[in-house]
């Protein structure tokens, strides 16, 4: 885990910042999610027997795409919260990522050891049940963060177009109901 820790480091540590100055929230976002995604899913194909530079290293690598990730969700929560209200919404939100991880750690946990019995109860040796069972559990991952990254591509405003939409709204005075008859 060191070297997503390394990468997740170095982009939280300012860089993430500057990104997300220049490109925006929602395309951190995504561009966070994509290499997780695709870190995960490549978990999903490790052999009981890899190696790691050739099979951890990489996806490793890759999931220090919540470098870019975590500070985007961490802003877009807190965007638009007043000030006397700022303590209290860092508190949720870091609340709610604790117990987030917390339950995805032991709803993977689960999963994956749930496939390891039952591998094993086919007779599986030991070290390809563990493996199928982690296999498992980062698919089960993998899916989790594709539909976060669809869901952040979809449901999120491109940058600008929101300063843009209430603008327009403001420009246009609103003009009642009324009826006019010739």
């Amino acid at each position: 885990m060191l070297p997503a820790a390394i990468v997740i480091g170095g982009l939280s540590a300012g860089l993430s910042a500057r990104l997300i100055a220049r490109f925006g929230l929602r395309s951190m976002l995504v561009a966070g999610l994509a290499p997780i995604v695709i870190g995960f899913a490549l978990l999903t194909r490790l052999p009981a027997a890899g190696s790691y530079p050739l099979h951890l290293l990489p996806t490793m690598l890759l999931l220090g795409g919540f470098g870019l990730a975590f500070p985007a969700m961490i802003t877009l929560a807190m965007s638009g919260v007043p000030d006397s209200d700022a303590g209290v919404a860092s508190g949720l939100v870091n609340t709610t990522q604790q117990v987030g991880a917390a339950l995805g750690v032991a709803v993977l946990s689960t999963l994956a050891a749930a496939r390891t019995g039952h591998l094993l109860a086919t007779g599986r040796p030991a070290t390809g049940a563990l493996t199928g069972g982690y296999q498992v559990a980062f698919g089960t991952g993998a899916g989790l963060a594709a539909a976060a990254l669809v869901l952040a591509a979809v449901v999120l405003r491109p940058a600008g177009t929101r300063g843009r939409e209430e603008s327009a709204a403001q420009a246009e005075p609103e003009v009642p109901a009324a009826r006019v008859t010739p």
